[in-house]
């Protein structure tokens, strides 16, 4: 297949790092199947891998998250042919114009969802959904606090929290990223002010969880908006990993129970991913969710994609189209 490339990090270090490169395209094995690849989506996670933070071995086609048509399936497959369009948020190199894919880990997309959304939404999507419904299973009457209430993962969280009735917390990085955001309460605050307007705001009785995607900056400030024995979510590193734990500044803050969950952990099984997909799909149907692409870049311009999400300059979304 011609004029097929993908980006590709040889060494770890900043967004000058990714390079673009041209490769044959293969034939899918037993159990596979190949996509050409229509639009990919932008992650943090994505951040972690190309600067070293989560190991994996070098040279790394970036990505985990795109969507596309079928072009050749490979045997022992079936319920998938040519020309049909799935997405898959998992196993790699989603970087790339073409892009080979356990059949078992792709999710037929549907119709009515234009490849781009698809590709905004999936993975970001899916951790939304495995944070309102299986790592706190949140209901009417509770108050969650969501980092970063603006960004990919919670300007889908929050209206998925805010469904089930919870009171929602929304805090973000400034003024112009409160006005995307329809919490019960929007804060544009520091950190360290964060403690005292959650107080303020729920008369003294504190958030039962905190949704942190962003880490190292929050974890303190996080750990004192919780109500004894509520549950602190840290399941992003946006500005560096949360540093080593002592349990007795849990038992101090209030017998905090603390998780650090990952989507693969939650959508394990062909049965789990099928699920999750379902409840996802589901709510863009019935327009709970609203994805919101804030920007895309070309596939080549990844470089810029990375350094545009790091700086927080980024709104909903971000989508490499090829």
């Amino acid at each position: 297949m011609a004029n097929a490339y993908r980006m590709i990090v040889r060494r770890h270090g900043g967004p000058d790092v990714i390079e673009r490169e041209d490769f044959v395209v293969s034939q899918p094995g037993p159990g596979e199947v190949l996509i050409e690849t229509e639009a990919v989506g932008l992650n943090f996670i994505d951040t972690y891998y190309r600067k070293g933070l989560y190991p994996d071995a070098l040279p790394i086609v970036l990505g985990s998250e795109s969507v596309g048509r079928i072009v050749a399936v490979g045997d022992g497959v079936d319920g998938l042919a040519p020309g049909d369009r799935v997405g898959t948020v998992q196993n790699g190199g989603a970087y790339a114009t073409h892009r080979l894919i356990p059949a078992a880990k792709a999710m037929r997309i549907p119709d009515s969802i234009a490849p781009e959304t698809a590709a905004a939404v999936m993975l970001k999507g899916l951790t939304a959904c495995y944070l309102a419904q299986d790592t706190f299973p949140a209901k009417a009457g509770d108050v969650a606090l969501v980092h970063s209430a603006a960004g990919g993962v919670g300007s889908l969280l929050v209206p998925w929290l805010m469904d089930q009735g919870v009171t929602v917390i929304g805090h973000v990085g400034s003024a112009e990223k409160a006005g995307h955001v329809q919490a019960t309460h929007v804060l544009c605050c520091a950190f360290d002010a964060l403690p005292d307007q959650v107080r303020h705001m729920t008369g003294g009785a504190l958030c039962d969880v905190v949704y942190d995607g962003v880490g190292a900056a929050t974890w303190a400030a996080s750990l004192a908006c919780l109500r004894k024995r509520g549950l602190m979510v840290s399941y992003g590193n946006a500005s560096g990993a949360v540093p080593p734990v002592a349990l007795l500044d849990l038992m101090r803050a209030g017998s905090i129970y603390v998780t650090r969950p990952t989507l693969a952990d939650y959508i394990a099984t062909p049965e789990a991913l099928a699920t999750s997909a379902k409840a996802l799909f589901d709510r863009i149907a019935s327009a709970v969710l609203k994805p919101r692409i804030g920007q895309s870049f070309a596939l080549a311009d990844a470089a810029k994609a990375h350094a545009a999400l790091e700086s927080r300059s980024t709104t909903g979304s971000t989508v490499l189209i090829p």
